[in-house]
Parts: structure tokens; C-alpha cells; sequence
């Protein structure tokens, strides 16, 4: 889908947060600034020169983003730290600010920043676009050339993985000795499970990844959400059997339907869910450009330690997991509890 940067806070923050594609972004923008402080940082004439814009306009931007600019490095220097810079810098008209009590600074994550938002400047609209290309370019890099299975890379995966698979076990076991024979019973109520923790069915949940019939959805799956699918799995393998043991009986289908319902209220698991929810629609619209409609509301900016996490140097193929001595004796542990 096309990120209109100027309009969407969180595709903006997504940018700035990745500390990989920023080091691409100034190597290959080469915007200048004053060297300061083992960093590149631009007073507003400069911030002006580069956008081909009035000073008016940037002051304009600075007063209705001054919190989401604020947050990514612009700042006032007063007294000691502006005496210092002024001391320092050299290759800044400093004589046109000498006698100012104070200086607005940006740095360079503060100029990307303000060059998303500015929509009067085609200066700024061919920094986005540059932009926008250096971060397709460095997340599929660094996720190996796609990002189908990026959540892999996380070093949590593969435990996660295991344990919701003996978690699965276990459903499908209860679903075996507290229903009726029904071919269809699982993938019915994983369906009914999946809708509870991201309201997504198994069918739309492959439609927004684009994921083919073959592949199987939860090895798309972020550890979070495995581990929600997993603590649901549990708590409703252990209710079906207590309420067979108590009724003396098989359960009907509504009688499940009635602990989903009592589960997915659960105080809880509440918490879980909500996670879950926020980690899937807001890490696949970052990573894997995937809208989920139904949890819109839950997308937020990803934070820098996920870009750590997926794209850094801890985050791996899962065949270099597998291949890892510590990884397999996490989940040898794992295999004999």
C-alpha cells in the first residue's frame, strides 16, 4: 500500500525508528549540516536552504508537530550549550545569530522528520520518495530478501513456537474426548480462536499476507501472538474437560461456544490479547506492508528494539536457529518438562 508520510504519524515514527535505514538514509542523502557533538545537527536557515522553503513555513511545522519533532531530536539551545556551539561550529553564519538569546537545532532524524511533513516543497517530496526506497531496500536486506517469515528472526520464535505447539496438542486432544466425531471441529474452532485474539479468521488472516494455500499461518506468527494462541489453547483444553467431567457427557457445540465467550472475557488474558493485537497490526504494516482492517485501531509506531529484534544483529534465519547449539538446548529443556 502507498504511505502517505506527510499524513500518517505512525509511517513517519516506523521510519525513524529504524536505526538501520537511517544509516543508509544520511549516507546516501548527504544533506551536510554542522558537525556538533559527534553528530550532524541544522539550524533552521539551513533546515529552509535544503527544502527551498520560506523560514516562515518551518516555524509554521515546528508550532503544530513541536512534540513529534521534539521527540526526534529538535531542540533550544540557551546559555552555556548555546555558547558552545556557537564556540564549536565554524561553517555557520554565526554573526547572524550572535546576539540571539537562544537557537533552534535539528538533528539529522528531526530534518527527515520535517521534510515528512512539509507538503510545500518538492524538495522535500523527492527526499520522501528517497526515502521511502532506502527502507524497502534495507528491511528486505536484512530479512534475507523477503518478509513472509520475518518473525522467525526473532530469537523468541522458535521457543514460542514449540511450546504452542504442545499446547496445540493438547486443544485438539480435548476437542477429541469432549466432542462429537466432527471432521471440521478443528479448524472451526481455531478459526474461533484466532477471531477471539485478532479478530481474523484463518482465511483472512493469508488473504492480508498474501500467503498461499500451502503455507501454514502460524509459522507467519509473531511469538506474542503464539503465545496468546497458546495460553487460550490451554485454559480451554482444561475448561472442556472440567465441564465433561461435571456434565457426565460429550459437550454440544454451543456449550463450547459459551466458554470461548467466558474465556475471551477473561480479565486475565485481556492483557495478552490486547499485546498480541498491537504486535501483529503494527509490526506487519512496518515489515510486511499488511494492513489488518479490523485492528486499525491498535497499530502503532514499532519501537527501536523491534528493528533490533527482526533486523539487528541477535535476529536470525530460522535455519541458522536450528543450527545454533543454545537454541536446541532451550528447547531440548522445552521437550523434557
Amino acid at each position: 500500500m502507498t504511505k502517505d508520510l506527510t499524513s500518517s504519524t505512525v509511517s513517519r515514527q516506523n521510519i525513524l525508528n529504524n536505526n538501520y535505514a537511517l544509516e543508509q538514509i544520511e549516507s546516501n542523502l548527504s544533506l551536510g549540516g554542522a558537525f556538533w557533538r559527534d553528530a550532524n545537527v541544522f539550524t533552521k536557515t539551513q533546515v529552509a536552504s535544503l527544502l527551498t522553503i520560506d523560514e516562515r513555513t518551518i516555524d509554521r511545522y515546528l508550532e503544530s508537530n513541536k512534540e513529534e519533532l521534539a521527540k526526534n531530536g529538535y531542540r533550544v539551545l540557551k546559555g552555556k550549550e548555546l555558547k558552545d556551539f556557537k564556540d564549536y561550529v565554524d561553517d555557520i553564519h554565526v554573526a547572524d545569530i550572535a546576539k540571539a538569546p537562544s537557537l533552534g537545532v535539528f538533528s539529522f532524524r528531526a530534518v527527515l522528520n520535517i521534510a515528512m511533513l512539509v507538503t510545500e516543497s518538492e524538495k522535500a517530496k523527492a527526499i520522501r520518495g528517497k526515502i521511502l526506497d532506502i527502507v524497502i531496500d534495507v528491511v528486505a536486506q536484512k530479512a534475507g530478501g523477503h518478509t513472509k517469515y520475518i518473525n522467525q528472526r526473532d530469537e523468541a520464535y522458535l521457543p514460542s513456537a514449540y511450546k504452542e505447539h504442545s499446547y496445540r496438542r493438547e486443544f485438539t486432544d480435548a476437542l477429541d474426548e469432549c466432542l462429537p466425531v466432527d471432521k471440521w471441529k478443528y479448524s472451526r474452532y481455531t478459526n474461533k480462536i484466532y477471531e477471539v485474539i485478532f479478530l481474523e479468521n484463518a482465511a483472512e488472516y493469508k488473504k492480508i499476507l498474501d500467503l498461499t494455500d500451502k503455507d501454514n499461518v502460524r509459522e507467519t506468527m509473531y511469538s506474542e501472538v503464539l503465545n496468546a494462541i497458546a495460553s487460550f489453547e490451554h485454559g480451554l483444553a482444561v475448561e472442556m474437560k472440567q465441564e465433561y467431567e461435571k456434565l457426565g457427557r460429550k459437550l454440544i457445540p454451543s456449550e463450547l461456544d459459551n466458554l470461548i465467550t467466558k474465556a475471551s472475557q477473561n480479565p486475565y488474558l485481556l492483557p495478552h490479547i490486547n499485546d498480541a493485537r498491537a504486535k501483529m497490526a503494527s509490526r506487519d504494516l512496518c515489515f510486511r506492508d499488511a494492513l489488518h482492517h479490523k485492528l486499525e485501531s491498535y497499530i502503532q509506531s514499532v519501537p527501536q528494539g523491534d528493528f533490533d529484534k527482526f533486523l539487528g544483529e541477535t535476529s536470525k534465519s530460522l535455519e541458522e536457529r536450528l543450527s545454533d547449539p543454545e537454541t536446541l538446548a532451550v528447547l531440548k529443556r522445552l521437550k523434557d518438562r
